[in-house]
Formats: C-alpha cells, sequence, structure tokens
C-alpha cells in the first residue's frame, strides 16, 4: 500500500499553490512584513513554524477527544507556546544574533492566524497522520512565500544573499557600483514585501483563473 494517497498528498500540495495560507487565505502576513528583509531570517521562520505547525497539530490530534470543548482554544494556546519556547531556546543556543534579528517575531508565532487555524480546522477533526501531512502542507507554503520574498527584498534592496554580496559592492574611491547596480532602498522596508506578495499572488491568479474572485 502507498505511503501516501492522492488524497494524502493533496494536504501537502495544495497549500503550496491554489490554497496557499498566505496568498490565498491571506494569513500570516504579519511576519511576511516584518521578518523578509532578509533571507536568512526568512529561512529561519519558514522552518520554525514548520516544526511548530507540524509537531503541533500531531499532538492537538492525539489529544482531541480528551480536550473540553470549553478550554480547547486554552489548550491550543498552550501547546503551540511551549513549541514556540523550544524553538527560542534552540535558536538562543546556536544562532544567537539571529535570534536577536527575529526578537518579537518568534515569539508571535504563538498568535500565527495559520497555526491556530489548522489546529481549529484540521487537527480536532482527523488523525495524527493527516494531521502532520496538514501542518506540513500548510508551513511549507507559508514557507515558499516568506523565501521568495525574502530573497527579492534582500536581492534588490541589499544586493545580497544570506548576507554575501551578489549583485556587486560599490568602489570607494569614484563611489560607482562594480556591476552598475545601487541597492534600492525601498525594497528593505516593509510595504516592499506587499508589493512582491501582490505580485506573486497576481501570477497565481493568472495561471488559475479559478482563483480569481467574481464580483
Amino acid at each position: 500500500m502507498a505511503l501516501l494517497t492522492k488524497k494524502d498528498a493533496s494536504l501537502i500540495t495544495d497549500p503550496l499553490a491554489d490554497n496557499n495560507p498566505i496568498t490565498i487565505q491571506v494569513l500570516g502576513i504579519c511576519s511576511a512584513l516584518a521578518i523578509t528583509a532578509e533571507l536568512k531570517a526568512s529561512v529561519v521562520m519558514a522552518v520554525s513554524v514548520l516544526f511548530v505547525l507540524a509537531l503541533g497539530n500531531v499532538v492537538i490530534s492525539l489529544m482531541r477527544n480528551i480536550i473540553p470543548s470549553k478550554i480547547r482554544i486554552i489548550v491550543q494556546l498552550i501547546v503551540v507556546a511551549t513549541l514556540v519556547i523550544i524553538v527560542d531556546q534552540v535558536l538562543k543556543a546556536f544562532a544567537y544574533e539571529l535570534s536577536k534579528t527575529l526578537s518579537v517575531f518568534v515569539g508571535l508565532i504563538i498568535t500565527n492566524c495559520i497555526i491556530m487555524g489548522r489546529f481549529e480546522a484540521f487537527a480536532l477533526g482527523n488523525g495524527p497522520w493527516r494531521s502532520f501531512l496538514d501542518g506540513i502542507g500548510n508551513a511549507l507554503g507559508y514557507g515558499v512565500i516568506l523565501v521568495i520574498v525574502g530573497f527579492f527584498r534582500e536581492l534588490l534592496g541589499s544586493g545580497t544573499l544570506f548576507g554575501y554580496p551578489v549583485l556587486g559592492n560599490p568602489i570607494e574611491k569614484t563611489g560607482l557600483y562594480s556591476i552598475g547596480y545601487e541597492n534600492n532602498g525601498f525594497m528593505i522596508i516593509p510595504p516592499a514585501a506587499l508589493i512582491v506578495v501582490g505580485i506573486i499572488i497576481w501570477v497565481q491568479r493568472s495561471r488559475n483563473p479559478a482563483l480569481v474572485e467574481d464580483h
């Protein structure tokens, strides 16, 4: 028997395209604006959300039959807060400078609408395996957008990728750039993220007219 049925595989593939949590569901926009000025921060945030959402979905699914309905939100917050604390401590231990860059935004994973939404809408009604796949799929969909936005913002805004010069450095004596590119400071401020996300949404809807809303 195949490890993944077609229905199970769609839990991973759908959020990567036609049901992306950022560009289609319009969730998790705050972090897309706040931490995507650097590609490294975007990748770390994506991996952090992948860990929290995938494992959190499994935990909530395993507990779904014993959680009283009146306190389910509190239980979900405790689960996600515990996982976020683990992520925060790991970052401080192995990537302290980056943890300072992300600072409060790691903590805000606790209130990420994508995570709480998947707990409530999926993990509470499905088994651990499907909940795990749903968490992986939605986290990857979220992460892909963060990485794309971070790639273009750092490349065009700072001329670097992962902190390494890509588009050339200024020549101090003449003030000229080695390949004629001058960094676009607008790309490193939050409104630029909205523009990049908007372009991604336009591309998605151009490729799939079914995503265009009727007015």
